[in-house]
């Protein structure tokens, strides 16, 4: 295969990590075509089924290698909370029974809320966060000082 097409090849598979949500997966494969094309540039590549091998060995290798490192420098983790919400306060805006849910706001947005105390909440009542599951809030008063269960 033409040098020039293995580059063109790695720079379609770079723009495509630009418009994949965040799974450094496609950029290996894209380096890795890039450094094919380098070589076979040079006349270092071989036959196709060199060039194939390499590629393959090049783009496993680096992910193999490198992703893990490159998620963690980014502090990109999946499932792990860009942000904690834990013992923020917040606003009830609607009464909450306990165990009902309802609406507090916090930060300037309304959050689906869990009363995880024991008495009732009522709209204006300031709350503190215990736990957070999912897109709701699991909130208590902000004067209580129950474990949270």
């Amino acid at each position: 295969m033409n040098w020039w097409i293995w580059l063109i090849v790695g720079l379609a598979l770079l723009g495509a990590e630009l418009l994949t949500p965040g799974g450094f997966f496609v950029l290996f494969f894209g380096l890795a075509a890039l450094a094919v094309g380098g070589l076979a540039s040079l006349g270092l590549g071989g036959p196709l089924w060199v060039q194939g091998l390499l590629f393959s060995v090049l783009s496993i290798g680096s992910i193999a290698l490198f992703r893990h490192r490159l998620v963690g420098w980014l502090g990109a983790h999946p499932g792990r909370p860009v942000d904690s919400l834990v013992g923020e306060v917040g606003t009830i805006q609607e009464s909450l029974p306990p165990s009902g849910v309802g609406k507090v706001e916090l930060r300037g947005t309304a959050w689906s809320a869990r009363n995880v105390g024991s008495r009732p909440l009522r709209p204006g009542e300031r709350c503190r966060v215990a736990g957070v599951e999912g897109l709701t809030l699991m909130v208590r008063a902000e004067s209580d000082t129950e474990e949270t269960p």
